[in-house]
């Protein structure tokens, strides 16, 4: 797909089955008042809402990669890296609204800090609350209690307040552990020294990861308060609880195996850990969807 120059910023989307949120997030990009050039590559993975049929008729100017399957969307990033002319590369999760001159701040920020080879920044909820987009690389600790009947009947366990790093204002610029894939700006440079994201992540962790090598290798991660991305999480997820459940639950097992444990016995005790931790979460789920149905039938 090459223009005759390099763009400053390469925008890769993955999709699936979220075609009005990718509306919305397509239009705040093409609104105007960016200054910088820009492309955008929309990556679908085999979405059954018509999300194709829109693209074409709606969006010309994006380049479209369909995939027959879900790739996952380490794969499909990666998609859209290989495609990507840009000096920069940005991960865009499609339930995003970047606002006037987002990207031009991302770049500019990006600009002025060369040694960054990875730069997040402020998430928001569309009320407004803030999203902890940064976080301090996770722990067995933080995992046990965090989103489980653990912290529910514990809750503000210390360990999942420092992993959140919810004890700052996230209104200064930091360097932090590891920031989210829902908008991750890549410098090229970093991309070219430690490769794309680790594909066996077929969803969750894979920013994780990235970051982990991109430290590993020497380069800072960076929060940047401005500009504010409006973020609706989940949005695919919601459409497929259990798999998704599932599926963060393997690539949570591959970010401890691959980083964390370094002997056999420590993989074992992490692999039941993990899925009885997704076992858990997964019979809250059904039994919550039992009583739901119970209440509207009665």
């Amino acid at each position: 797909m090459s223009p005759t120059l390099p763009v400053d910023l390469s925008i890769c989307i993955v999709s699936w089955n979220v075609r009005e949120d990718l509306q919305t997030c397509l239009d705040s990009l093409y609104a105007g008042g960016n200054e910088l050039s820009f492309e955008v590559i929309v990556v679908d993975n085999a979405s059954t809402d018509d999300t194709v049929a829109i693209l074409n008729q709606q969006y010309p100017q994006v380049y479209l990669i369909v995939n027959p399957e879900n790739r996952g969307f380490a794969a499909g990033c990666n998609q859209g890296i290989c495609e990507a002319t840009g000096r920069y590369i940005l991960l865009l999760n499609p339930d995003t609204v970047v606002p006037p001159r987002g990207l031009d701040e991302l770049r500019d920020f990006a600009d002025q800090h060369p040694d960054a080879g990875i730069i997040g920044p402020k998430l928001l909820y569309h009320d407004g609350r803030l999203q902890y987009s940064c976080r301090r690389f996770p722990t067995i600790t933080a995992a046990i209690f965090r989103n489980t009947f653990l912290g529910r009947i514990i809750p503000g366990t210390g360990s999942v307040t420092a992993y959140l790093m919810a004890d700052w204002d996230h209104n200064e610029v930091r360097a932090v552990d590891w920031i989210s894939g829902a908008c991750m700006l890549l410098r090229r440079e970093l991309v070219d020294e430690i490769g794309r994201l680790d594909e066996q992540f077929f969803w969750g962790s894979e920013d994780v990861d990235y970051c982990w090598r991109a430290h590993k290798a020497g380069w800072q991660v960076l929060y940047a308060p401005g500009p504010q991305i409006i973020h609706a999480v989940g949005r695919s997820s919601d459409k497929a609880i259990i798999p998704t459940v599932i599926n963060t639950h393997r690539s949570m097992y591959r970010l401890y195996s691959k980083h964390l444990a370094r002997w056999f016995g420590s993989r074992w005790l992490i692999w039941l850990g993990v899925w009885l931790r997704a076992g858990l979460l997964i019979a809250h789920t059904v039994l919550q969807r039992t009583f739901t149905a119970r209440c509207c039938e009665s």
